[in-house]
């Protein structure tokens, strides 16, 4: 369409076709300031639209290259699930180093296996895209393999869009999935233990698929009021990015079945948090209750702004608002 009017004899200005088609693209946009675990865009003229997000976790990889692709491919298809779209392709971008290095030719073929296994489980073929060899210098060796995952869903109602913020103070607040023991290949144990080798983290991806087709359920039959799943940081990090953007907190209890660490920054594939109205709490457990996706209740949404787990302070959200907002300020100094 853009093509079209700057070839137009009678455009005179193809600087005022870039600025229609900018404001076009702008208007269309739906999650521009609205936070999602994938971006919407509305197709105009119509009730639907489309639903984009780019993945991939190289520790992961790195760790297993078969299962880490696999989880790329899961976790695009998680952020468009819970954004309240429909997985229905993928391109990729593949990124390694020199393939005449046995170790990274094994890690390619392993990703290709990885992908091709969950791309026919989510029913997303792929529809094109690249690779990059290559990537590494002679000091450092290979960059980590990173075949990053461009997925593409559709959303055939507008209001099906879901966000991942925690909408207002005593919703419930679920987690959607199987608490595991696990912290392997999270960034809990890289940055905090300086632990790189260690393996993929649990990932059963038949579960996984069930509790997107149960997320999906839920949004569309409106249950929950917010949905965000749990990936790079753990759950922890998760609660605390439903909370920033309307200064809310929460108040949960830990399971006690496994650690505590585990429980908050493990990486264990397959879960969601949702929210809940307490209006909707028996249509949502009835729901869940007729599926055999494990799910359990968290605890609840607060207004005050504390972050508290079991009866413990972890901070107020404007104090991690202040570090979130100033942290590159701060790396990259006056």
């Amino acid at each position: 369409m853009a093509e079209h009017l700057i070839s137009h004899p009678n455009i005179a200005s193809k600087r005022w076709v870039s600025d229609q088609y900018d404001s076009m693209v702008g208007v269309s946009t739906m999650t521009t300031n609205r936070p999602s675990d994938a971006a919407v865009v509305n197709v105009i003229g119509t009730d639907k639209a489309i639903v984009i997000t780019v993945d991939c976790n190289s520790r992961y990889v790195y760790a297993d290259p078969q299962k880490g692709t696999a989880i790329a491919v899961a976790e695009a298809a998680r952020n468009i699930t819970c954004a309240g779209g429909e997985p229905v392709a993928i391109t990729n971008c593949l990124n390694f180093g020199n393939p005449y290095v046995p170790e990274v030719y094994w890690q390619f073929v392993g990703a290709i296996k990885g992908m091709g296994e969950a791309c026919r489980k989510f029913e997303t073929p792929v529809t094109g895209g690249n690779v990059s060899f290559y990537n590494q210098s002679t000091d450092d060796g290979p960059v980590f393999p990173t075949p990053t995952i461009g997925m593409l869903g559709v959303m055939d109602d507008i209001s099906n869009i879901m966000t991942s913020d925690f909408k207002q103070p005593d919703d419930l607040i679920y987690l959607i999935g199987e608490s595991v023991n696990d912290i392997a290949s999270s960034q809990y144990l890289a940055s905090y233990h300086k632990i790189l080798a260690a393996p993929a983290p649990h990932f059963d991806i038949d579960k996984e698929y069930d509790m997107q087709q149960v997320v999906k359920e839920l949004i569309k039959h409106k249950m929950i009021q917010s949905a965000h799943d749990v990936a790079d940081g753990g759950l922890f990090v998760t609660l605390v990015e439903s909370a920033l953007p309307n200064g809310l907190g929460f108040d949960i209890v830990s399971d006690g079945s496994i650690r505590k660490d585990a429980f908050l920054f493990g990486e264990a594939q397959g879960r969601v948090v949702v929210s809940v109205a307490p209006a909707d709490q028996e249509r949502f457990i009835e729901l869940m209750a007729t599926s055999e996706v494990e799910f359990s209740l968290l605890g609840t949404v607060t207004h005050l702004g504390n972050l508290t787990i079991d009866e413990e302070p972890f901070g107020n959200i404007m104090d991690v608002k202040l570090v979130y907002d100033n942290v590159l300020h701060v790396i990259l100094g006056d």
